[in-house]
């Protein structure tokens, strides 16, 4: 196997997860029961993390630009300018 085939392929297993308990002592049933949580809820998470792969619309594209307010002209229009 190539290097580049052998990254590709690490790059597609997840990383093992490492648990270390600091304190108490927790038994068999109690890690293998937190593992079983946190391993689903990690899988739930890399299901849900899904790139959007549209790409964004360009200033052009985008209706919601605002338009800017038209000039006033006629007596006074310069006075009125700044406001």
């Amino acid at each position: 196997m190539s290097l580049d085939a052998a990254a590709a392929a690490s790059a597609n297993e997840p990383a093992p997860i490492e648990i270390s308990v600091l304190r108490g002592n927790p038994t068999e049933d109690e890690l293998a029961a937190l593992i079983a949580v946190v391993t689903e809820a990690y899988d739930a998470e890399v299901v849900g993390a899904v790139a959007d792969d549209t790409p964004p619309a360009s200033a052009w594209a985008r209706a919601q630009r605002e338009m800017r307010r038209p000039l006033s002209h006629g007596p006074g229009a310069w006075e009125r300018y700044g406001r």
